[in-house]
């Protein structure tokens, strides 16, 4: 979007919040790019340009906006909608490969040379690889400086950046102040001590403050939406971060009722659970593990993280916005499907359905299998007979979690007699776990959709419908679609749509690219309780 100039500009002039995260504006005379909402009187046309990344501005020389905060815009939605090798390659350097294994391990991820992911991305976005995760190093970097009390060479390297020097450079060139001066500023705001979490905690209270409210991003005057306060006491070098409230940003409308019902009604005991009013689950991380609680709210997301090592910090974050799916674009979506004269009062009734997706890929194929041709109790059931004999034990002195998620190498040694299922599903069960656990079956963000299919299609075991809900919610296919799903005839024979699979299938053609929402509104005809904000 960023090339059509006039378009642009009338979304900076409107400051219309819908276009947060597709472009930036950058400001000749001040050398400043900003959101297209950014709340200051908007430059003058001939003094605007325009770049697809936050990490585009800064290569160019600009600094980000104090204002708006560009730098912590929703995600482009871009990114989740296609499966090209751009696209794969940003939900890469989202969930921090480049600063685990660097360009040439993003490469091999992707399958493609070093040179041509390059390429590819300076085509695209006006930044390499290097400089995208460096845009996301700093923004990392500026939350734990002005919400935590750590020391800076611990916030420097828990950010991912390789050297004090680098850190401080960085801060510098994309904030235009030094890390201590953004401490301050941050301080200062808040009317607390420096670097203190009782003066972060009081900037979140404060008018203007990172956690005021604000829009359909719930973003201000002063700090970005992502803005956090410590609430965990103070870490010290080498511990556990401690506990971070973050407001997570979304384009609006968003429905949360089956976005958050579907989560708790299928959560695994241990693993997750819906406590004073809030989805609460352990986290699997490079680094470590992490507790995460989300809470709903009009404007924003409320996340609560709880980390082991800060390294995880912007993982964390990523996977959570794509559990909650927070980077779509429900107008276009909710635009597409109401198009359709059958859905369209589904739509107009509840918008902004999102599709609940995952934290961890894996584990989401191994449930699926568990669900296979049982109620949802049932699968809960299987599944946390796994966690309690094979998942990794964690504390939580603030909710009900015990465990971690097994990893695949873990249920690769387990006995299939062990398994109160039948024979055919344990062959099932087993053989996914084996291929997940060396490699020859890949299920991460950098996959590509359609040979992700392939592979799961050629397991014993996997038919169209468990093909299908992994590619919607592990892969996060817009498109995906469940034809087969005994919910879904039951809404389309309701609704009188075509409830054979392939006569709806056919019918379901005009709902592309984003069948995957549509089953949201056809599962939400059904009064049960994935379809239900828990009390």
């Amino acid at each position: 979007m960023h090339g059509d100039f006039e378009r642009c500009v009338r979304a900076v002039q409107s400051k219309d919040a819908r276009f947060d995260g597709w472009f930036f504006t950058a400001v000749l005379t001040t050398r400043i790019y900003c959101r297209p909402s950014c709340p200051v009187v908007p430059p003058k046309p001939e003094n605007m340009t325009f770049y697809p990344s936050a990490a585009a501005c800064q290569q160019a020389g600009f600094r980000a906006c104090k204002r708006c905060r560009p730098d912590s815009s929703p995600g482009s939605p871009e990114w989740n909608q296609r499966a090209d090798l751009v696209a794969r390659a940003m939900r890469l350097i989202g969930d921090g490969v480049v600063d685990r294994e660097g360009v040439p391990g993003l490469a091999t991820r992707l399958g493609y040379s070093t040179r041509q992911v390059e390429r590819q991305l300076l085509a695209e976005l006006g930044a390499g690889p290097l400089a995208l995760a460096r845009a996301q190093r700093a923004q990392t970097a500026r939350l734990l400086i002005e919400t935590t009390a750590l020391p800076m060479a611990q916030i420097a390297f828990g950010a991912g950046f390789s050297s004090i020097r680098t850190f401080n450079d960085t801060v510098r060139e994309v904030f235009a102040l030094a890390p201590g001066e953004l401490r301050t500023r941050a301080a200062r705001r808040g009317g607390g001590g420096k670097g203190s979490a009782k003066g972060a905690t009081a900037a979140a209270r404060a008018p203007g403050g990172p956690a005021a409210p604000g829009g359909a991003f719930a973003s201000d005057g002063a700090s970005g939406p992502e803005a956090a306060v410590v609430l965990g006491g103070t870490p010290t070098p080498g511990s556990a971060l401690g506990t971070l409230a973050l407001r997570l940003p979304f384009r609006a409308p968003l429905n949360p009722d089956n976005l958050f019902g579907h989560l708790v009604a299928t959560a695994v005991p241990g693993v997750e659970e819906w406590r004073d009013g809030a989805y609460r689950r352990t986290l699997r991380l490079p680094y470590g593990h992490g507790i995460v609680a989300l809470t709903p709210h009009p404007d924003h997301i409320g996340c609560r993280l709880t980390l082991t090592d800060p390294r995880d910090l912007t993982i964390a974050i990523s996977r959570c916005r794509r559990l909650l799916d927070l980077d779509a674009d429900p107008v276009a979506v909710d635009g597409l499907l109401a198009d359709d004269p059958l859905l369209a009062p589904l739509v107009a009734k509840a918008p902004g359905r999102r599709v609940p997706r995952t934290v961890d890929e894996a584990e989401f194929a191994v449930r699926a299998v568990l669900g296979q041709q049982v109620s949802t109790a049932a699968a809960r059931t299987h599944a946390a007979r796994l966690v309690t004999a094979h998942g990794d034990p964690v504390d939580d002195p603030e909710g009900g979690l015990t465990h971690l998620f097994p990893a695949p190498e873990a249920l690769a040694a387990l006995d299939p007699e062990s398994l109160a299922l039948p024979r055919s599903r344990r062959t099932t069960l087993t053989t996914l776990v084996r291929h997940l656990a060396d490699g020859t079956l890949q299920l991460g963000v950098e996959n590509d959709w359609e040979r992700a299919r392939a592979q799961l299609t050629a397991l014993p075991g996997f038919g169209p419908w468990t093909t299908e809900v992994i590619a919607m919610r592990a892969l996060g296919d817009p498109d995906a679609f469940l034809p087969a799903d005994l919910g879904i005839r039951r809404a389309a024979q309701a609704l009188g749509l075509p409830h054979t699979p392939a006569a709806l299938t056919a019918r379901a053609a005009a709902w592309r690219p984003w069948r995957a929402y549509a089953v949201q509104y056809l599962w939400a005809t059904d009064d049960h309780a994935i379809n239900h904000l828990p009390a």
